[in-house]
This record gives C-alpha cells, structure tokens and sequence, in this order.
C-alpha cells in the first residue's frame, strides 16, 4: 500500500534523513544542520520530533469570505472543530510549507483545485533567496545623503542610496554582495536588516555623508530623531503654478524654495500669464528657464530639501530700479512646513510681518495637498535553479510560461510585480503579504514565499511533477488542523482568477 504523500514520515522523508540516535540532518537549506531530539536547527524554523523532521512555522491559508466584504472569522481563534475549509475559497500560501532544495525535490505543495471549470495547480514552496533585497521609498524632501553613498546598520554597510523620485529619497538594501560578498558580520547583519524591514519592523539606518534615518513599512521615516509628515505637493516650480491664481492680488512675489527648481513667481510664466509686475527679487543659483532655478543651495534637511535655514540667504539682490517699498513678499516650503511673510522697507529691506489670513489660507492649502509621508519596502528576488526544478523537470519552460502570462506569481497570495527579460525576477509589496511571512537561514539567505498558479494541463506540458499533485481537500484535510488561516486581503487580486 503506498504511504500517504501527506502523512508526517513521508513529509519527513522528504526535508531529511535520519543519521542514528534519534539525530535528523536537515537539508532544507545548504547549512544541514544535524538536529538532536527536541531540538531545532540553526534557522529555528526547523525541528527533531520524535525522530522526524518539522516545520515549527505552520502553513499558511488564506480564505475569502463567502461574499465580498463580509466578515470572516479568523480560523484557530478557537479550537479546531474538524470541519474542512471550503477549498474553493481557500488557498495555500508558500509561508510555512518548506523549500525544495537541494533542488531534485518537487515542492512541498502542488495543489490541484477547479476554478470557473477549468483545472488548476498550485506549486507552493519557500523560496531560499541569495539575490534578494528591498527598494525603500520615503517620502521626504529631506535630503538623507549623497547619491551612492552606504548605508549603514550597526556600522555595516547594508545598501547604498540610489537616484531620489519626485517627492521621495530611494534606499536600495540588501543583496548578494552584501549578504556573501563580504564579511561574515556583514552578511549576517544584512540578513537580520532585511528580515525586520520585510516584517515591518523599525530599522535604524545611518548614511555616509548623510543622516540618520528611521525606516519602517507604512510608517512616517524619521530623520535625526524628527518624525516627517509630508511628502511635497510638487517642486518649487510646480507649486508656484499650482496656486499662483490664488496668491494673485494677495501678494506681489512668491518664492518657494525646492532643492530641486526653486520658483520665483512674477518671472514663472504662471505670472506673466497672470500679468503680475516684476518685483526685481533676484534669487542665487542657476537659471533654467523664467522663473526657474537649480542650485539655490545645497541639499540638507533644511527649506525644502535644502541647508538652509534662514531663507533670505537665498536672495542674491534686490534691484532698486524695479523693487519697490511695501513689495509683499511670500517665501515657503513645498511642503508649506516652512513659511515666512516679508514686507519691503523704505530702503528695501525684506523685514517679517504678520502674515494676512487669505495668505496663510494658500500655504495651509500646500500642506492639505501634500500626501503623508511614509516607507515603503518592496522585497525584490530572483527566482533560481532549485525553486524552479521543484516547479518542473525542465525549468526553463516555467521561466518562459511566466513571462508569457501564463502562469501566475504569487507571493504569499500578494501580487508581484514581474519584471521584463530573462529569468523570474519579482518585486512584491511587504505590507501586501500576511505577517511573518520571511524567515532566513544563516547561509545568509532570506527565505520567502512563492506561488505558481496555471492550468493543470499546461502543467503538465511543462513538464511538472503530476505525480505530486494533491488535491486541494486532501491539503486542507491534513494541514488545516496545524495550520494559520488568516482572511484574504480585499486589494489583493484572488490568484484563480484568468489570466487576462
């Protein structure tokens, strides 16, 4: 009689070996660590049972609701009552099901299912990622460091700054050459920074040439220990023909200082349209085109982005010729954070006022249009040789069915974005996959969950293990009394849709 594929010894058999003892060698990763009764290995995700080789973790399911926005109960919040999960509206994440290697074994999960009439396989695995990493956005106009320049955590050099977007710095964390390219501290300390940022944890980082800076998912960065709170309505050239309308008749200049174009109002063409008068307030830096200017001053945590904090110091002159006593002039951020109403003496001083209500009302506007500023971490990896050999026999079919679209990728249920050319490299949302959905093994290496959702049929024309292939009850039958069941999250599209 064939031994049930699902039973603890036949799962054992496939993750390790007994060595005599009592002692199982675990090989889910190239560590093999040899793993004594009652203990766990060196990745604590593995352990001796009785002579058998176990997750500590459990799997993972998700289940929609019955309808869309109804509540679901979350499933172990009380004690299993037998029943089994609806399968078709449950699926099986990779988190917590065990990896493939050392690459001859299939996946711990290929779960066939029918979906809209038509039969589907799921391959489920862990993936154990060396060329992996995070891309973290924050939202700031901070200026955090120089471009290319390291980031740190515990003084070890995890990452590098890469080129800032609008509105937002750019951190790129982690991969192979900081995980085993350098020192064993190194990589460990990269491995463990990766593993809390993909868990949404608070990350110190500090930045050569540059500041600290406080990196958590969904959270506001934090910048030598000051919370940020907006990310900037436009830069200084955008935000002066966004409300120049509204500042007309108000004020005679604006001046919204950026680090990156710096406006001047009369001379933008947002003023000459408006017919406004030149005010013959000349601002240092380099002029790109009216109105217009680059290098007011250097990058920092300033006025907008900039080292500035007393603006005036980036006013080069004022031309009695064209200037005029009483000229109102208004100098703020891009964030509207920083502002600061000044009036003209009689010798052509900018001296501080009190600034007008109607006035106020446009800077408080720049702040309600500016977004809050947050962190976003997107895990980013390769998929390689032994995750694709658990998919199939002749990996390179799954690798051209992904980039065809026909196969879907999943990670722990959350879409990923796959990007073009060879091989299956995918970015995901960290804050899009259920929590602890990362673990690690001390290679170093981060180990993360990965779906493969097709059509049986093509399935098999790939090349697939068919002989593994399980049904979706027969799964949940024997793993929904250990497992986690968590609900689906309502934005993330349900993996057994068609492909479109």
């Amino acid at each position: 009689m064939t031994a049930d594929p699902l039973s603890t010894a036949a799962r054992s058999a496939k993750l390790g070996a007994s060595e005599g003892d009592g002692i199982v060698r675990c090989d889910a990763c190239p560590v093999l660590c040899r793993i004594r009764p009652g203990r766990a290995g060196a990745c604590s995700r593995y352990a001796n049972e009785d002579g058998h080789l176990v997750r500590t973790d459990p799997v993972v399911l998700l289940q929609r609701a019955v309808k869309e926005g109804a509540p679901l109960v979350p499933f172990g919040a009380d004690e299993w009552d037998g029943a089994i999960l609806d399968p078709a509206r449950t699926f099986v994440t990779g988190i917590g099901s065990g990896t493939t290697y050392p690459d001859y074994k299939p996946a711990p999960f290929i779960v066939s299912s029918e979906h809209a009439g038509v039969d589907t396989v799921t391959v489920v695995t862990e993936g154990i990622f060396s060329y992996c990493g995070v891309k973290v956005k924050i939202d700031t106009d901070r200026h955090l460091g120089p471009e290319r320049a390291a980031v740190r955590v515990d003084g070890e050099e995890v990452g590098h700054v890469t080129t800032a977007e609008y509105g937002s710095q750019m951190l790129s964390i982690g991969g192979v050459r900081h995980l085993t390219g350098g020192s064993k501290r190194e990589g460990n300390v990269t491995c463990d920074t990766l593993l809390r940022l993909c868990a949404a944890e608070a990350v110190t980082m500090t930045i050569d040439g540059g500041h600290e800076v406080v990196v958590q998912a969904g959270r506001a960065p934090i910048v030598d220990g000051t919370p940020e709170a907006r990310m900037r309505v436009g830069c200084g050239s955008a935000t002066v023909g966004i409300f120049a309308r509204q500042w007309l008749g108000h004020a005679d200049e604006v001046i919204v200082v950026d680090d990156h174009i710096t406006g001047v109002l009369t001379e933008h063409q947002a003023g000459r349209v408006l017919g406004m008068r030149p005010s013959g307030i000349r601002v240092r830096g380099r002029k790109s085109t009216p109105g217009r200017y680059f290098q007011v001053a250097n990058p920092g945590i300033g006025w907008g982005g900039t080292d500035i904090e007393d603006p005036l110091d980036i006013i080069q002159k004022i031309d009695p010729a064209v200037a005029w006593p009483g000229l109102r002039l208004l100098m703020t951020s891009t964030t509207g954070e920083h502002a600061l109403w000044l009036v003209l003496d009689d010798e052509l001083r900018p001296m501080p006022a009190p600034m007008p209500a109607p006035v106020r009302a446009v800077v408080e506007r720049i702040g309600e249009n500016c977004e809050p500023s947050v962190c976003t971490v997107l895990f980013m990896a390769g998929a390689g040789g032994s995750l694709r050999a658990g998919v199939t026999e002749n990996p390179v079919l799954l690798t051209r069915s992904v980039a065809a679209g026909e196969t879907r990728v999943t990670m722990g249920g959350a879409p990923v974005y796959l990007w073009p050319g060879g091989g299956i490299t995918v970015m995901a949302d960290v804050l899009r996959l259920p929590r602890n959905a990362f673990g690690s093994v001390p290679t170093p290496a981060l180990v993360a969950p990965i779906e493969f959702t097709l059509p049986r049929a093509l399935y098999a024309r790939l090349g697939g293990h068919m002989a593994d292939v399980v049904s979706i009850g027969d799964i949940l039958r024997d793993v929904a009394p250990e497992a986690r069941v968590e609900p689906w999250r309502g934005e993330n599209p349900w993996p057994m849709e068609p492909i479109r």
